[in-house]
């Protein structure tokens, strides 16, 4: 399954990169956020991975992010592996002006098991959810700003 979302952030370009690249932020814009663990690689950078866990419900899901593309301030791109699930995201930030900035996100899942059927009868459930996963960054990003 494929689709893609965008949004625009009242921020320079500059000010998004600086609170979308902090792993301290996580927990502020990812609900059920739980931590974050570096496991190999140069953190942020190409070709490093980390464990991610977070509370989805009643269950505690941990994903493995590995970083397939860091080229900020323009795209940062990763998967995302978790039981059953595999994520390809990547991510554009282009500068609409001196206080704008469009985030451009692409996703690919593919599912095996019992996510193989979520994913199948509801595919705009995934999409729904990222882009309240933006919406959540959009509205953190522009308070953060103003403090």
């Amino acid at each position: 399954m494929k689709y893609s979302n965008e949004i625009v952030i009242d921020l320079p370009r500059e000010k998004v990169i600086e609170l979308f690249d902090n792993v301290e932020n996580l927990e502020k814009w990812q609900p059920g956020f739980l931590g974050f663990e570096h496991i190999s690689g140069e953190p942020g950078k190409e070709g490093s991975k980390s464990k991610m866990m977070y509370q989805m419900g009643k269950r505690k899901v941990e994903m493995i992010e590995t970083i397939t593309k860091a080229n900020f301030p323009t795209e940062f791109n990763g998967t995302y592996e978790a039981k059953n699930v595999f994520n390809i995201i990547n991510n554009r930030f282009e500068q609409l002006s001196s206080s704008q900035t469009k985030w451009i996100s692409h996703n690919e899942f593919k599912f095996s098991g019992f996510m193989r059927i979520m994913g199948f009868l509801m595919p705009g459930a995934f999409s729904k959810q990222s882009y309240k996963y933006m919406e959540y960054f959009k509205d953190f990003a522009e308070k953060e700003a103003k403090n």
